[in-house]
This record gives C-alpha cells, structure tokens and sequence, in this order.
C-alpha cells in the first residue's frame, strides 16, 4: 500500500482517467473490479444522465469509483451536488480550477482530486484542501497542457506535499515505472483503457489506436483556444486546416464529434481522442489483465 491506495480506499495506484463518452460505467465498474479506481466521465453528461449513471455502475461494483467533472460543462455546478447526494467517494475535476466546491464537498467526507498541467494550480488547491494532484502531462488523449509529464511532475512532487499522480503518455510497465521513479505515487490511464473488451466504444475506435504510430496523435483546436489531442484522421487534418481559417467553422464540426466518434466509428465528423502512447499499444486486452500487469510490477516497485 502506498498514500494513494490507502486515500482511495484501492488494490493498485491505478486511475482510469476521466473520458467524455468512453468513460461508461461498464468500463469504470470494470477498473475498480479489477483493484483500480474506475472514474464515470461526465464531461458532456446532464445532471440526469450522471445520476443514471452512478446508480448504473452501483449496480455494477461495491468498489470505489469516481466521477470526472469537466468544469467547462455549463452543469457542473449541478453535477456537484449530484455526487454530494448519491455519496460518490471520490471527485476528480479537470479543465479548470475548483477550489469553489472543495469546502463543500470534504464536508460530507468525498475525497477530491484535481487534473493539472502545471504547478501554479496544483499548489492553491493544496492549501484549500484538495487530497492529490493529478498532472497530466501534454503527451496525453483529449484537452492538452504544454508541459510534458517528464517535467511537470518532478515539479509537483518537489512543490506539494499531497500525493502526485502521474498521467499522460503511460500505456505500459516502462511508463509506469517511469512515473514512479519521478516522484508520482499512482499512474492515471486513459487510451490504454479504450483498447479493451470491456470498453465500450466503437471498434473503429479501438483499431485506431491499434493502428497508430507514436506521432499519430495530433492536436487540434490549439488555434480556438481548446487544444485537444486525437487520433489523425481526415477529420482531423481538415478541423486542423479549417481553424485557421473559419475558427467558427471549425467550432461548429466539433459539436458532437466526440459522441460521433464513441458510439458510431464515424471516421468523417468524429474525433477520437487519444494520447501519443496509442503509439505503444498493438492488442486489445481485458481491463483486469492489464491493471493484474501493472499491479504485480508496482507490488515490486512499492517493496
């Protein structure tokens, strides 16, 4: 056991990370089974949609999970009070600063994480109270920082005094090993997490990841101010183009291209987010035989 296990109440420091659409109750039911911490993510959730959600993954596993709250959803303050009211064990907020709603939520005893990408943040939250810092470095699938992991949480360790979490970029043991030599207590995975048999987006989704090279996942929206990494696609390269020149254009295809991109395959109006560590990943596999992977070498790192 190390801090990040014993805080979330864990077999293994393993975090699914927080995936708009990818990030089911199935997939987070399967993680926390399997001795991680399986995360819902209510990134472009309604507050009904979340709280059929977690009564779906309550009936999947009495295990701890998350919930991800993205704070540029315009529900976010909803969803708060949502998994304040169904008892979610542990919130992992992202895209923004949450110190608002940290008060609240230790007050009925949920455990709060936040997604950063640099250290300022990370080190005002810690003096409101949040209980670990994920850094995510630029490597990672969806809304990028500019740091790299290799740099930003040697920063964090050396700056905060709660635990780090180390993602963006880890899809196997040599990454994973990485982070921890780094300074991180526990590994956040996102893309290595979409290529299993338990996830469920579309299989187009899943080959192209199988599919990718290490300089497959390209950043999109930089120039409208909402940089996201995703697999190379035609879609891609044309928002790539189209933001230059129509940023409202580009504004617009991207409305509903992560859904198109989860639930249809739709290789012309999806976009599939993904991090550069696709490029490592060459098989689909089930969620416990990866976290079972990872935990017997971490058992080893932790010894």
């Amino acid at each position: 056991m190390n801090r990040v296990t014993q805080l979330l109440g864990i077999k293994y420091p393993i975090l699914e990370g927080g995936m708009a659409w990818v990030g089911t109750p199935k997939l987070a039911a399967a993680v926390s089974e399997a001795g991680g911490l399986g995360t819902i993510g209510a990134g472009s959730m309604t507050p009904e949609i979340l709280k059929d959600a977690i009564k779906t993954i309550k009936d999947f596993t009495n295990k701890p999970f998350a919930v991800n709250i993205i704070l540029v959803n315009p529900y976010a303050d909803q969803l708060v009070e949502i998994v304040k009211e169904e008892n979610v064990p542990i919130v992992i907020f992202g895209a923004g600063n949450p110190g608002k709603y940290i008060p609240s939520l230790k007050e009925t005893n949920i455990k709060v994480l936040a997604v950063v990408s640099s250290e300022n943040l990370a080190i005002r939250l810690e003096k409101i109270g949040v209980d670990a810092i994920i850094g995510e470095g630029m490597e990672c699938g969806g809304h990028i920082g500019d740091v790299s992991t290799m740099v930003l949480i040697p920063k964090l360790v050396d700056v905060l005094n709660v635990p780090v979490i180390a993602a963006g970029g880890i899809a196997d043991i040599r990454g994973m090993k990485a982070a921890f030599e780094l300074g991180a207590e526990g590994i956040q995975m996102g893309t290595r997490f979409i290529a299993t048999y338990e996830c469920e987006a579309h299989e187009n989704y899943k080959n192209l990841i199988l599919k990718a090279g290490i300089r497959d996942a390209i950043v999109t929206g930089a120039a409208i101010g909402h940089p996201a990494r995703v697999i190379k696609t035609k879609f891609a390269k044309k928002i790539k183009s189209l933001e230059l020149q129509s940023p409202e254009e580009a504004e617009e295809m991207l409305v509903g291209s992560l859904k198109n991109a989860f639930l249809y395959g739709d290789l012309d109006n999806g976009s599939f987010m993904a991090g550069q560590s696709a490029g490592l990943i060459n098989e689909i596999k089930s969620v416990k035989e990866i976290i079972e992977e990872f935990g017997k070498e971490i058992s080893e790192v932790l010894k």
